[in-house]
């Protein structure tokens, strides 16, 4: 089978390199591209790997090419990069099934990770789902009133200072629920929080 590849797609060459860059120095071969329309040309579904994928991007953008790639039937895992996406960006590639998205500046540790996950996820594609981990029910069931508030919020978009101000407390206060909240729900930013409840099951 072959080694799978990190597919990395920006119309910035400087943020293309850096990823380029970063995701050689862990082993993982790579292959990149300036434009949606490019990778399109070229891309085998038989392939094993991964997207790194630009949001916003001329002709094509990002989400427009998850898009293209669901009508396809491929089933390659993506992780978004934006520099410039929000709340509702993510909201609808999380929907449509995108790993991770990832802001620019991003965290090396963070973008390696999702390309992990994201790696995972294409090696198994029809692994069967852990049920380890309590329900999300139960775990929302865990948190405070206050940490319902600030996760109805956060889930909204809104950052920790206009989170205080609509709470009426201060923003290292909503700064510790937001960090005992992830704990209780298992996940470790926001993105993660987002995808976890896009995820649960319905009611």
């Amino acid at each position: 089978m072959a080694e799978p590849t990190v597919f990395i797609i920006d119309d910035d060459e400087g943020y293309r390199d850096s990823v380029r860059e970063l995701v050689g120095s862990v082993g993982l071969p790579t292959e990149t591209f300036g434009s949606a329309l490019d990778f399109l040309e070229v891309f085998d579904p038989d392939r094993p790997g991964c997207l790194v994928l630009d949001v916003r991007m001329a002709r094509m953008n990002g989400l427009a090419l998850q898009e293209r790639l669901m009508a396809m039937g491929a089933r390659i895992p993506i992780v978004f990069i934006s520099g410039h996406g929000d709340i509702a960006m993510a909201v609808k590639a999380v929907k449509d099934g995108a790993v991770d998205f990832v802001q620019k500046p991003y965290r090396e540790q963070q973008l390696l990770d999702a390309i992990d996950e994201a790696l995972r996820r294409n090696a198994a594609p029809r692994a069967p789902a852990q049920d380890a981990q309590p329900s999300i029910a139960k775990r929302v069931e865990a948190l405070s009133r206050r940490e319902r508030e600030v996760m109805a919020l956060a889930l909204k978009g809104l950052p920790s200072k206009l989170i205080a101000k609509e709470l009426a407390i201060s923003h290292r206060t909503v700064e510790q629920h937001r960090s005992r909240l992830l704990e209780k729900l298992g996940v470790g930013s926001v993105n993660e929080l987002l995808r976890l409840y896009l995820d649960r099951p319905s009611e």
